[in-house]
């Protein structure tokens, strides 16, 4: 006798994805059905134990503030913060945490646990059920059939997953988990395209046995910054724990480049196309020749493991070959291994087979989300999870799908890269990817999102009244140096001087003051006895950035409006782009196979010329598509 049962959601796979389109799609009162290889791998961090840093703490306060988990629980769990970019523009600020692995996962599986219209089942999802286009469940390896309206699939590294150590290859998930070998013929046989992706991790070191007097200490902040909006930030100023810097040297490099036939990567054995963004020390040291060093952090697993993680030195080189390798480096020269970095690959998908909402083109119901999706990180991944777990149940609802654009969110650029680019390696975040990040700063990402995630449900109602209620005394007081004049007094004048700038020859806003170069909203306090008390640090950083930065910001608000024009002339789906005469080939081939939902999204389309969109534009035009 078949058994089966039945959910509004399935989601396959429990890793960053996972776990924030379980939550969202429960938090949003549907039942779901989360599925993994092994429960000990929920929210597990195989690679680097950190969230956020460049681009991606931008993503994490983005999912934050549409209600996602993924900053919550990493307040909880951090053991460093460090704001990174601090010397530039607050467009590229990015907060950044060391996290204790095993705690992050412990607790991210708690919160699962204990969410209503959630369970979670260790099985191997092996097939999808589908028909007429149309998602209908999955059914596991062991026969059991689950019957659903909408299946996530967030498998990450896990199908077809092959770990290689020099020679030596397995079978096997990160960290010598189960692979999920069933699954990928079914997605074949559903006319699902695969791909062969692959990512790599340095090895693992007994700390006991590092030299760290050899290494320059790297501390976190003194005031700790939280990622989430709901935390409170002195709830978490704690003691923190230190990471270290050293560098490999001439002596690193060559017996890497005397070994570098054994290393897979380079005779052919791998198959998987790699991330650039993210090299192995391989690949650094045969691509960088010039260079006589490459940066190496030593980084803490967690508080009750002496694991440190060997950041900068990812390899698939033999273990001899690691040994030797390592042992180059300042500090690490009596090291001892805990575990042998590697290199994994995987397959994956070529995202442009979705739509925005990120639910595939040919199958209704059929959502996908993280590295199954050719990203890569943690931070992308959650972020897709939030996004596909809220679209699933809306699909559901019958109510309208939520889409981000570039202008909008970083998880909009995200989405929109992922599903309008063509990409032939693992996709990562990064600041120069956003054209707007003047608007799409780290620190506004609840006055961008917040009345959005309100929207969705997934913000409460007592956490949007305290939004409200800032962003409210956030306006007032900007309202406030706006029309707050201050005269050519002798204070004035005398404090204009101690600051080193121009002194008043007329009567100036306090406003036009904060816009000086050597002047902020903080020092301004001096001469501006009408200020507010108690208004938070996060406030008048909030106050301070918006009014030195309005010119900018307001060209950049200017740009938006022309890009939202283009994102509102809809195309027809499922359109024969033959018809439309004067299209170049390549441009009629790409606009035929990707469909693209937006004249804004077509010219985003590589191999899609300013030429070919005026013609399109024309022909939309004559036949009366508006």
């Amino acid at each position: 006798m078949q058994l089966e049962e039945s959910y509004d959601i399935v989601v396959v796979g429990a890793g960053h994805a996972g776990c924030e389109a379980a939550l969202a799609g429960a938090r949003l009162s549907l039942s779901v059905i989360m599925f993994t290889v092994s429960v000990d791998s929920i929210a597990l961090m195989p690679c680097n134990p950190n969230i956020g840093g460049s681009s991606k703490g931008h993503l994490v306060r983005e999912l934050d503030a549409l209600g996602g988990e993924m900053g919550k629980n990493i307040d909880k769990t951090f053991i460093q913060s460090k704001m990174l970019n601090t010397s530039k523009g607050p467009a590229v600020h990015s907060l950044r945490a060391q996290a204790d692995k095993q705690w992050y996962s412990r607790e991210m599986r708690k919160t699962l646990e204990a969410q209503e219209n959630l369970t979670i089942r260790q099985a191997e999802v092996s097939e999808l059920l589908a028909a007429d286009g149309v998602i209908q469940g999955v059914k596991t390896s062991t026969g059991m059939i689950y019957r659903a309206k909408a299946v996530i699939l967030t498998t990450g590294v896990y199908l077809k997953a092959r770990c290689i150590t020099g020679d030596v290859s397995e079978y096997t998930g990160p960290n010598g988990l189960k692979a999920a070998n069933l699954l990928s013929a079914s997605l074949l046989a559903n006319g699902i395209e695969l791909r062969r992706y692959k990512t790599g991790t340095p090895a693992r070191m007994d700390g006991s046995t590092i030299d760290y007097s050899k290494m320059s200490e790297q501390k976190g902040d003194r005031k700790i910054v939280p990622f989430s909006f709901e935390t409170d930030p002195e709830s978490i100023q704690k003691e923190q724990v230190s990471c270290w810097l050293t560098y490999t040297n001439e002596e690193t490099h060559r017996i890497i480049r005397e070994n570098i036939d054994r290393s897979p990567l380079f005779s052919g054995d791998i198959e998987g196309v790699g991330p650039r963004y993210c090299p192995s020390i391989e690949d650094k040291v045969m691509r960088f020749a010039d260079k006589d060093r490459h940066q190496v952090f030593i980084e803490p697993e967690g508080l009750y493991t002496h694991e440190m993680y060997v950041d900068g030195m990812s390899s698939s080189l033999p273990e001899d070959v690691q040994i030797r390798m390592y042992r180059t480096v300042p500090g690490l020269e009596q090291a001892k291994i805990v575990r042998n970095a590697y290199a994994i690959e995987y397959d994956c998908i070529d995202a442009n087979q979705l739509r925005s909402t990120l639910e595939f083109k040919k199958i209704s119901g059929l959502y996908a989300a993280g590295q199954f999706n050719g990203s890569s990180g943690y931070e992308e991944a959650a972020a897709q999870g939030l996004l596909a777990g809220i679209n699933a149940a809306r699909h559901i609802s019958g109510q309208e799908e939520i889409i981000l654009d570039r202008s909008q969110a970083y998880i909009g650029v995200l989405i929109d890269d992922l599903v309008t680019k063509e990409n032939h390696e693992p996709y990562r975040m990064m600041t120069s990817r956003a054209e707007y990040r003047l608007l799409l700063r780290q620190d506004n990402a609840d006055l961008r999102l917040t009345e959005l995630g309100h929207e969705i449900g997934l913000i409460s109602e007592e956490r949007y009244r305290k939004f409200c209620a800032y962003r409210t005394a956030l306006q007032e007081e900007i309202s406030r140096l706006e029309n707050t004049f201050v005269g050519e007094t002798e204070e004035v004048q005398t404090f204009l001087r101690e600051h080193g700038t121009t002194e008043l020859k007329s009567g100036a806003t306090l406003a036009e003051l904060v816009r000086r170069p050597e002047l902020d909203y903080e020092s301004l306090a001096a001469i501006d006895p009408s200020r507010p008390s108690g208004l938070s640090e996060r406030l008048r950083e909030q106050v301070n950035i918006q009014v030195k930065y309005k010119g900018y910001i307001d060209r950049q608000m200017q740009a938006v409006e022309q890009f939202k024009k283009l994102e509102r002339r809809k195309l027809p789906q499922d359109f024969d782009y033959s018809q439309v005469p004067g299209l170049r080939i390549e441009a009629r081939e790409k606009l035929q196979r990707l469909q693209p939902e937006s004249v804004g999204q077509a010219q985003r389309i590589g191999g899609v010329s300013p030429a070919d969109i005026s013609v399109l534009l024309v022909w939309l035009t004559k036949q009366g598509v508006r």
